[in-house]
């Protein structure tokens, strides 16, 4: 494949390494994709383990991306608690009526059994079978929600923030039952098989909280949180912006931060220099109607500004890529980085 040399797992390693690999590694964080390639309802698709590792690996095989992708939905985790989860034809699927009516209710909560609760277990039993197939060739990526984001699914957006600014008892204690939960779920996942945690932390995002209220809030939790998760973490804001919380995202631990379509790659990779790896910041959104030649342009924009010396790795700015991305455009990237993601960059 174009005079590569490493497996997947050795380049992405060397990026983290803020060191050249023989190409800049690309992530395409695909889910639902898996469906289509066989023929099945994204419902269907994530109702057994054995679906999603098979939808993975042809995933892989048809893109030759950097990465396995491990994570089913979103709201797993508060289906986990008893949570309802919506299912779309054509889209992720997503949590419905928050369980938490009453902030009283916080105060009772409890962290359920990882490996007794059979939605957390399905997605534990396909990390051990994607692991026992890739071994050690690529990286697999599992998911945790943050302790500090998790509540807009499990209380509300509108509630969540009252509590937050209304209620620091109760808010606190919801962080450390959701620590409790998180640090459980990303060990879980480590010990089943895979190589990393992404840290998903929009509500961190400069987009939606201020940094002042970071520090107070999220910031802390994240420290708690990652320092006791037994791998590598990478930190991801769902497109929310995070260039001025940068120095402070390196201060919780993790290795990696996913940027905003919104923020510039040339920036961003001066802040991150040495600090962290840059995972992004493709406009997944755009990319549903992009032609073979803007498809190569954007990929060859990003290489150029964040490529150069290591410490980046291309994927799009959300964290998964939307059903209605076709196939072509997936392919067309694929194509794009391998011809002008090789080291040293021709661009």
């Amino acid at each position: 494949m174009n005079g590569e040399s490493m497996t997947s797992l050795q380049r992405v390693l060397t990026t983290l390494g803020h060191q050249e690999a023989d190409r800049v590694p690309f992530f395409l964080l695909l889910t639902m994709h898996g469906a289509r390639e066989m023929g099945l309802s994204i419902e269907q698709y994530f109702s057994r383990a054995e679906h999603v590792v098979e939808g993975q690996l042809k995933l892989r095989a048809k893109y030759r991306d950097d990465c396995i992708y491990s994570f089913f939905y979103a709201p797993i985790e508060v289906e986990a608690w008893g949570g309802e989860v919506i299912y779309f034809e054509d889209g992720p699927p997503n949590s419905g009526r928050p369980f938490i009516h009453d902030p009283k209710q916080i105060s009772d909560l409890w962290v359920p059994d990882i490996h007794d609760t059979a939605c957390l277990a399905k997605v534990l039993r396909a990390t051990e079978m994607l692991k026992a197939e890739i071994r050690d060739e690529a990286p697999i990526i599992g998911v945790v929600m943050s302790p500090f984001s998790l509540p807009v699914m499990q209380m509300g957006f509108p509630a969540y923030i009252r509590l937050m600014y209304e209620n620091r008892p109760l808010f606190e204690k919801l962080m450390q039952v959701n620590e409790a939960f998180c640090v459980a779920w990303a060990n879980a996942q480590l010990e089943a098989g895979a190589t990393a945690i992404c840290y998903f932390d929009p509500v961190a995002s400069t987009t939606v909280t201020s940094r002042d209220m970071y520090l107070k809030t999220g910031y802390k939790v994240a420290q708690s949180t990652i320092s006791r998760i037994n791998g590598p973490t990478a930190t991801h804001m769902a497109s929310g912006c995070c260039l001025p919380i940068v120095d402070d995202i390196a201060q919780t631990g993790t290795a990696v931060v996913g940027t905003s379509v919104m923020e510039d790659l040339a920036t961003m990779k001066s802040a991150c220099r040495g600090k962290l790896t840059i995972l992004g910041n493709m406009n997944a959104i755009e990319m549903r109607n992009w032609t073979p030649e803007q498809a190569e342009s954007a990929v060859k924009d990003a290489i150029s500004k964040a490529g150069p010396g290591g410490g980046f790795i291309l994927s799009d700015n959300h964290g998964e890529i939307p059903w209605q991305v076709p196939d072509e455009v997936l392919l067309n990237i694929s194509q794009a980085v391998h011809e002008w993601g090789r080291y040293p960059l021709k661009i």
